[in-house]
């Protein structure tokens, strides 16, 4: 395991030098967000799990500990990671999970990355250990700085350790398929997600309906026998939902993919491309081969969501959503305050961010 104070002996002679450093673990999330900049900060050396209490549903792990190893553990004690983080490869660290804030099928039932951490301990460009929240959640002045990391992108600082939640793994799931028209699938989603069936995932593409319920024996039994559909198979289940967590699902293949986040009850979306419908109906993935990223972005605001280019295309255009001038001025400032010489991942999250 590296020294911390090699990392702070780092980071402080970034910081005197103006020199930008780009952290990073396994790298399998290259790719996401605005251009790489900056010196390598490898962070996979910082790697292990430094406490986990199966009966407090608590597991603390250094930054660069592999996902897999943390999955690993906490299935011999039949546990999980509540919000299934995309794995994008055996490389995948921990500090990646938080600082992308990615989740899974699971989300919209469980709850995202940031509703999970309950603690971090933070390297700033001062080269500086900073401690936040802990297993029990915290407020530090007015923030709640252990959330806010989640999907930072590492520009605030580096994440030494994270505390995160978990959850007992599901007694017993089944999925299963329904063929119906978009505008059917976003019906039905609503008005099961206003009734108590265990849905525990959801996703509509080409004209197919698939359902996850998680729970005990009695209550997805009673849901199938509600709901009815086509079963899938335990093991053709399995790779269908593994495969669109990590997003190796064909889908995902080619083109320019944009993520859409809008109110589960919006009505579909009239863009031209391809698309696909998770959570319920609040994220809706659009593939197309030449994105106009002003008008997706404004008929995407008009249904009161948001959206981003997720893989490929031009970046140009900016990959996150432009932000409201009031809430450009509160990232500056966290900005400046964690990170006062703006050597931490310039860039990353926005192309015209200041150092």
């Amino acid at each position: 395991m590296t020294s911390y104070v090699d990392f702070s002996d780092r980071i402080r002679a970034a910081s005197t030098a103006g020199t930008s450093l780009r952290l990073r673990g396994g790298g399998t999330k290259d790719w996401y967000g605005q251009a790489l900049d900056g010196e390598l900060l490898d962070t996979r050396a910082n790697s292990g799990v430094i406490s986990y209490e199966p009966t407090e549903l608590v597991i603390t792990a250094r930054c660069g500990t592999p996902l897999a190893e943390i999955e690993t553990l906490l299935a011999q004690h039949h546990q999980m990671l509540a919000f299934e983080p995309p794995r994008f490869g055996p490389e995948s660290t921990i500090g990646g999970v938080v600082a992308t804030a990615l989740s899974g099928p699971r989300r919209a039932s469980a709850g995202a990355v940031r509703d999970f951490v309950l603690g971090a301990v933070l390297m700033d460009g001062r080269g500086e250990v900073l401690r936040f929240g802990g297993q029990v959640m915290k407020n530090v002045a007015g923030y709640d700085v252990s959330r806010l990391l989640a999907g930072s992108l590492g520009t605030l600082g580096l994440i030494l350790e994270v505390s995160l939640k978990v959850l007992p793994l599901p007694l017993r799931e089944a999925s299963l398929r329904f063929e119906m028209s978009e505008i059917d699938a976003l019906a039905r989603l609503n008005e099961w997600a206003g009734q108590p069936l265990p849905i525990s995932a959801s996703c509509w593409h080409r004209g197919v309906l698939t359902l996850r319920l998680s729970g005990a024996d009695a209550a997805v039994e009673a849901a199938q026998r509600r709901l009815g559909g086509q079963p899938l198979a335990e093991a053709d289940a399995a790779n269908f939902w593994a495969a669109l967590r990590d997003q190796t699902h064909a889908y995902f293949s080619g083109g320019s993919v944009w993520r859409m986040s809008v109110p589960s009850h919006a009505s579909a979306i009239i863009l031209r491309g391809e698309q696909l419908i998770e959570w319920g109906g609040s994220q809706r993935w659009l593939k197309v081969d030449d994105a106009d990223a002003e008008s997706i972005r404004r008929t995407v605001a008009a249904s009161g969501g948001h959206a981003s280019l997720f893989r490929g295309g031009d970046k140009s255009v900016g990959v996150f959503h432009p932000l409201a001038p009031a809430v450009a001025k509160i990232h500056e400032r966290l900005k400046q305050s964690f990170d006062p010489a703006g050597i931490f991942n310039p860039g990353r999250m926005y192309a015209n961010q200041s150092r």
